[in-house]
Parts: C-alpha cells; structure tokens; sequence
C-alpha cells in the first residue's frame, strides 16, 4: 500500500541525515511547476487564469534543475499546467533522473502520443496522470468529453512500453463513497496502475468552481465510508499509513507545508501552492522568512478545510519515522 521500496529507503535515509544534522525544516518533495499553461480548463484548477503573458512562459531547465538542487529534496513532483506542454520536458526529466531524484510527471495524459518517445523507463520515474473518476465523472471534472478514454488508451500504451504509472486523483463534493470506491477498483484492478494518490479538494481561489469543495467533516465522513471494511488494504497507494488515517479522521496533524515547497514561474510560493501569500527568491528565504505558526487549520481562516497532501502527507511520514511502530507498519504495508 505505501511507496516503493527503493524510494522508501532513499527518502529514509534523507530523513535520518535531516535528524542527524538537526535540521528542523527541509524539503522532502518539491512541487515544481515549469509553466501554467495547459490543454485543459479544469473547473477545480485555476492555474489557467494567469495572465496570457505569464501562460506563455516556459521554465529554462537550467532554473528548474537549480531550484531542485537547492532545496535538496529527493522527490519531485512536475506539474503544472500541463508539464508536457513544455518544449524541453524531456530533458529536464532526464536530468533530474541523472540526479537520482525520483520523479513524478503529472499529466492529462492527453499529449503523451506526441511526446512519450522522448522519455525512458527508469526505477527514478513515473507518469502521475490525473484521473478523478471513471469516464462520465472524469470527463465532466475536466470540462471536456472523451477525455478520460483517451486517458485511458495512454496509460496502457505507456505501461505496454514498460514505464511506471501512477494516478492522482482529487474528490468533490459531487463524489460518493460508491464512486471513489468504483473508480480506485478500476485504477487498481483493472487498469492496474502502479500506485495510486488522492486528495480531498481544497478551495483554491483562481478555481473557477467554487461550490464543490470538500470541508474536513465531510472529507472525513467520505474516506471512512470508502476505508471501510477494509478496503484501504486491497489498494496499492503511493501514500503513507498514517495520512490515509488522517483522511478518514482517525489521527490529526499540524500542517508542514515547508516540507512540500512549491517553485514555479514567480519564485518560492508562501506558504503551499495552493496559497499565495507571496514569493520568495530562494528556498532558504522561504524557511527563514515565512511565519509558519501563522498557517494551518485553527490559525489561518484560508486552511479552515484543508486536508491536502502538500500540508499533512510529510507530517504523517515524519510522523511514521518518529515511532517504531509506525515504521513497521509502513514496512509491513
């Protein structure tokens, strides 16, 4: 259920070395976001509502691969936007694969016929495509028919040619326990991808749909029904034990969002990249600079309803290194 094994021993590793030097904040995934265009116009995404001038920027690889080299963290996460839309994706994937980072390129999947012969099967690499249902539920989230066919078809060519696959998916209030549940056996079972990731959705304020985000209560209510009877154990998740627990309420955790910084176009995003209280010029400012206590649920009206993983995921895995038996538990998972 829990991440790969060879991830799970790099990022421990990092972890103790973090300890080690007693560290107190550090990156453990960078969100990076090359650019803001995209194909797509998802009701629940606004990254699209940027200026047109700031859409037609594209990220130089040599500023990507910086900002990953400064912060250090040993997982990265490329979104977007739409990162395929980037005309150098390809090398930059390959130069932080040269790296030993492990890497996530997340994607509609819609443009990788085009571009899937520039890239290469690696250990360091997966395709995380964005699926948030099955197709009438997929294709109405993203405001456009047929995509999740599409979507589909591609997946199971990129598997055919022996890359990693893993899916995001995130889950309104126009979902039930049935349709999460329908859509994460198909992702599984049938579709077979590698590992899964889900996240509640937060109310990002460029979205241009407003109405259908999940509060706390109702993301808690909506995951214990779909954990129930014990279906988490069937399903192979790209997260940690302890943040499924926290989805359905079971444990609470203080957000450590410098954990999972964001760096895009304009800078080191305060505080999460689904706030923007500003831009910093380097990772270290952002540590240094940020009021972190003023951030979370209980300190900050904005993160009232927020359970997403940018905040809580790393809590949770600082969390399970913290404890012996929540270490054998992932292990175990």
């Amino acid at each position: 259920m829990g991440i790969p094994m060879r991830q799970a021993v790099r990022v421990g590793a990092y972890l103790l070395r973090q300890k080690l030097a007693r560290r107190e904040k550090f990156a453990l995934t960078l969100e990076l976001e090359p650019l803001f265009a995209c194909n797509l116009a998802c009701a629940g995404c606004g990254k699209i509502q940027h200026p047109a001038d700031v859409l037609k920027q594209r990220m130089p690889v040599e500023q990507a691969i910086a900002a990953v080299e400064e912060c250090g963290a040993p997982v990265v996460s490329i979104a977007g936007g739409e990162p395929l839309m980037h005309p150098e994706i390809d090398v930059l994937v390959a130069e932080l694969v040269r790296r030993k980072k492990f890497v996530y390129l997340c994607t509609n999947a819609l443009l990788l016929p085009r571009k899937i012969d520039r890239f290469r099967p690696s250990p360091y690499f997966a395709w995380a495509v964005h699926i948030d249902g099955l197709a009438k539920r997929h294709d109405a989230s993203v405001c456009k028919k047929g995509v999740f066919a599409q979507a589909v078809d591609n997946i199971r060519e990129v598997q055919r040619r022996g890359f990693r696959v893993t899916t995001n998916s995130t889950f309104f209030t126009s979902d039930t326990p049935q349709s999460v549940i329908e859509v994460l056996d198909y992702l599984n079972n049938d579709l077979k991808v590698d590992r899964m990731m889900l996240s509640p959705a937060y109310a990002y304020d460029k979205a241009p749909d407003q109405d259908h985000f999940l509060g706390v209560t109702e993301t808690r209510e909506l995951f214990r029904k779909v954990f129930a009877e014990g279906r988490r154990r069937r399903w192979r998740f790209n997260h940690s034990p302890l943040f499924l627990d926290f989805l359905e309420g079971r444990v609470d955790f203080r957000c450590t969002a410098w954990a999972i910084p964001s760096y895009s176009l304009y800078g080191w995003q305060r505080p999460c990249y689904l706030m923007s209280d500003g831009y910093a010029s380097s990772y270290h400012e952002l540590l240094e600079d940020t009021d972190w206590s003023a951030y979370g649920r209980g300190r900050d009206p904005r993160c009232a309803n927020c359970m997403a993983h940018c905040g809580y995921e790393p809590t949770a895995v600082l969390a399970t290194v913290g404890s012996l038996r929540e270490s054998l538990r992932a292990l175990r998972s």
